[in-house]
């Protein structure tokens, strides 16, 4: 107990063992539910579910214990949601690219991050980017989920007529993600901890005598990662379009800034937010160890890649460890050690329906939302950037259009307000990037 004390700071933080353990148990079983969901969303881009569900758990488990042991923060770690549609929505299934490409694009943004961290640069860029755009990218990644889940359940389907239309509530699939969402809906309600893994689990027993979850399943369930583990395919990238190599080079690159910004984001938002709730912000606003907090991120994502999973980040639910008293790494520590306990899970995660983890999507998408509340929509200067950017994730179903859409508007509404200091010379770069991806060198 002395070395953890020692080692963690337990003492000089004023906490304890028992907290330290607790905290990080709250936050994994607030958390668990993404073993679940993530081998959900990308399997649909072609990857086998038994091994990104391992991926997914040893790189959350990878990514906590840096976070823990190197940062000494209760931040854990997992392959981020939003991120991981992300991938499978635009970057396979609307730009084309294959998911070993694409493992390709997340190994090389966490190359970047890793690099970006390292020199500092990575905070410059986050300074250069308009506080309203990146509220507005978190709630936009919120609405995109949301839809997702819908689509999933199948509450929302296509339709000539009218686009989007509701689906029938006759379908026994639809009752039992509306069912779901009931049960997911009342525990958040009562603020029940672990109330989407809760939840997850509960529709798919209810499943069980609608027909829905298929029993059998669970005996086909492998430990075999062999099918994602370092399958990633770089050299594929460079020939990955029929625009030539410029035109192909520029694809890729603007996906990799698309990534990044989602998860440079998402990561401060996080820290920062969660630092904030646990008092361990400096008085300059500032969190202990930042940067060692970015490196454990980018780290993660580069592991995560080569295991086979999408984009490693820092979550938003280690809120829950923090308000359970979590102050140190040993937080982390111990979620990341639950995360490996988590791996002999595997063979139920197979039998989950998609329509139990349609209305965690769903949740997950009401919560990303709250950023919103912080965009200044009296200001039109602001308001407007921000509303492309939330709206057009959603209505093209594309994060990346989304952001490229907010950046763009945000520097044309700027300079024809002539307040040109207002805008950071990297958002120009970012814009003219953008134009030319949407007109020169158009999907």
């Amino acid at each position: 107990m002395s070395k953890l004390d020692s080692f963690f700071k337990l003492s000089e933080k004023k906490t304890n063992f028992k907290t330290e353990v607790l905290a990080g148990t709250t936050t994994f079983i607030t958390m668990a539910y993404i073993l679940f969901v993530n081998p959900s969303i990308l399997s649909i881009a072609g990857m086998d579910f038994n091994s990104v569900f391992m991926a997914t758990a040893i790189s959350a488990a990878i990514g906590t214990l840096i976070m823990g042991l190197y940062a000494n923060l209760p931040f854990a770690q997992a392959p981020g949601m939003g991120l991981n549609a992300f991938f499978t929505f635009a970057v396979v299934l609307t730009l084309g690219y294959t998911w070993q490409q694409a493992l390709g694009i997340v190994f090389i943004s966490g190359i970047v991050f890793i690099v970006l961290t390292v020199t500092g640069a990575r905070k410059a860029i986050v300074e250069a980017i308009p506080i309203s755009l990146k509220h507005a990218i978190g709630g936009g990644i919120g609405l995109f989920i949301a839809l997702i889940g819908f689509k999933n359940a199948k509450i929302v389907v296509g339709s000539e007529a009218t686009l989007l239309t509701f689906g029938s509530f006759s379908d026994s699939g639809v009752i039992l993600a509306l069912i779901g969402l009931v049960i997911m809906g009342a525990l958040m309600a009562r603020k029940q901890k672990g109330a989407i893994l809760i939840g997850i689990m509960l529709t798919t027993l209810i499943g069980i005598p609608l027909g829905i979850t298929n029993l059998d399943l669970i005996n086909d369930f492998s430990f075999d990662m062999s099918p994602t583990f370092l399958q990633l395919d770089l050299m594929g990238l460079l020939t990955a379009g029929e625009k030539g190599l410029l035109g192909t080079l520029l694809s890729v690159i603007t996906v990799i800034i698309s990534f990044s910004l989602v998860d440079m984001f998402d990561t401060l938002g996080t820290l920062i937010g969660t630092g904030a709730k646990a008092k361990m912000l400096d008085e300059k606003g500032n969190l202990p160890n930042m940067n060692k907090a970015l490196l454990a991120d980018a780290v993660a994502t580069s592991f995560g890649a080569l295991l086979g999973t999408s984009t490693v980040t820092t979550y938003v639910e280690s809120a829950a460890g923090v308000s359970e008293g979590g102050k140190t790494g040993l937080t982390s520590v111990t979620t990341g050690i639950l995360f490996i306990f988590s791996i002999f899970l595997a063979p139920i995660a197979l039998m989950i329906p998609a329509q139990a983890t349609a209305p965690a999507l769903i949740i997950v998408g009401i919560l990303m939302m709250g950023t919103l509340k912080e965009i200044d929509f009296e200001n039109f200067e602001e308001a407007m950037p921000a509303f492309f950017t939330l709206v057009l994730m959603a209505f093209s179903f594309s994060i990346a259009n989304g952001i490229a859409a907010g950046i763009v508007f945000y520097c044309i509404i700027k300079l024809f307000v002539r307040k040109y200091k207002e805008i950071h010379p990297t958002m120009y770069i970012l814009a003219i990037l953008f134009i030319l991806q949407f007109t020169v060198f158009p999907h």
